[in-house]
């Protein structure tokens, strides 16, 4: 098995009114998250984005329906991960994209990877996810769309 890469990205897919999707962990219960993944091979932070929504979720829209924030953040790989990652790797750097779609919908998700989605608000939304990267970019998504 090939280690994965330390440069993920985040994706926050949310309707016009701020409606965010949440999936929940197959791994992890109750661990409520965005659309997240690992870089393959050398495709484009877009492309990682585009390829994880397609795969966790089913959705799929042209590359332009893309937002990327030109954000990204540091942080320490959960120990219960490691493993997935070459010895010695600790940190991660998470790229936040975000995807507007037009009503709250159903997905399908990835078998193994998730159970369970939600479509929440974003004040909701920043409150169940586990991650703090997650919820701080949920809460900019707010500030960005309504500013």
């Amino acid at each position: 098995m090939a280690y994965k890469q330390p440069i993920s990205v985040l994706v926050v897919i949310h309707t016009p009114d701020l409606q965010v999707l949440l999936i929940e962990r197959a791994d992890f219960p109750e661990a409520w998250q965005s659309v997240t993944g690992s870089r393959e091979g050398e495709e484009t932070l877009l492309e990682t984005a585009r390829r994880e929504v397609t795969e966790e979720t089913g959705i799929v829209l042209d590359s332009n329906a893309f937002r990327d924030w030109q954000h990204s953040s540091d942080y320490e790989i959960y120990e219960v991960w490691r493993h997935r990652y070459a010895p010695g790797v600790m940190i991660n750097t998470e790229h936040v994209f975000s995807l507007e779609v037009a009503t709250a919908q159903p997905v399908t998700l990835a078998p193994g990877e998730h159970t369970r989605f939600r479509w929440v608000s974003w004040q909701a939304a920043a409150e169940m996810v586990f991650s703090p990267s997650n919820a701080e970019a949920i809460r900019m998504l707010a500030e960005r769309i309504c500013h």
